[in-house]
Order: structure tokens, then C-alpha cells, then sequence
């Protein structure tokens, strides 16, 4: 059932293709018919080239500022301490449980908890720089 509504739309989407592909083919053989003349044929296939790389270079351009737009409207990503007051918030129960069993595991090796919590309280270090001179 999926594949029989699915199907017409992947031979449409086919068929639209085809149809871009014989556009684009035949624009680049009427453009180098034009300028063939003034041009010769290594100048023409230049023009052609150029113009098909400054067609792809707009459009690229055209999907990185869409991309950069959707990416800018977007929220920033939570926080860990607001994924885990969050997840607090939604499953009490749970959270209750998760900060009894912490306590336990603190109250069993102090050692372990002090560490985790200097762990997450501690700035990231940046990647040591390559001091060693280049020639």
C-alpha cells in the first residue's frame, strides 16, 4: 500500500529530472552555438564552463545563507543542568530516586564523589599548543 502511493511520486520526481537535465544540456549547447562564432570552440566550451560554475556558485550561496538563517532562528541547546532540571521537573519520582542512590554511592566512597563533582565543576582545558619549531 505504501509502495503504490509512493511509487508515482518517485516516477514524478524521475520524470522532473529528466526534464532539468534536457534543459540544462540544451541551454549549454545553445550558449556555445552563440558565442562559438565570435569566440571559436575553446573560447564557446569556456563560456559555457564559466557560466554553469557561476549558475552552481549562486546557488550554493543561495542554500548556505537558508541554512545559516534556519540555523540562527533555532534555540540554543539546552544546557546539561537544564537537561537534568528538566528530567527533575518530568519524573520526580525518578530524580528522587537517582539523588537517594547518588548519596549512597557518596556516602559508600567520598573519594569518587569529590572527584565527579571537581569533574563537573572544573573549567575545560583547551588541546596543549605545538611549541616545537617549524623549518
Amino acid at each position: 500500500m505504501i509502495l503504490e502511493k509512493a511509487l508515482p511520486l518517485v516516477a514524478a520526481a524521475a520524470a522532473v529530472a529528466a526534464a532539468v537535465a534536457t534543459a540544462v544540456v540544451a541551454a549549454a549547447f545553445a550558449l556555445y552555438a552563440l558565442v562559438r562564432e565570435p569566440l571559436g570552440p575553446a573560447g564557446a566550451a569556456a563560456v559555457v564552463a564559466a557560466a554553469f560554475a557561476a549558475i552552481a556558485a549562486l546557488i550554493a550561496a543561495i542554500v548556505v545563507i537558508r541554512a545559516e538563517a534556519k540555523r540562527r532562528n533555532q534555540p540554543p541547546e539546552p544546557t546539561l543542568m537544564e537537561r537534568v532540571g528538566q528530567l527533575a521537573r518530568e519524573h520526580p519520582v525518578m530524580s528522587a530516586g537517582g539523588a537517594i542512590a547518588a548519596g549512597l554511592m557518596a556516602l559508600k566512597n567520598p573519594a569518587l564523589a569529590a572527584t565527579l563533582v571537581s569533574a563537573f565543576l572544573a573549567k575545560p582545558v583547551s588541546a596543549p599548543r605545538d611549541t616545537r619549531k617549524r623549518r
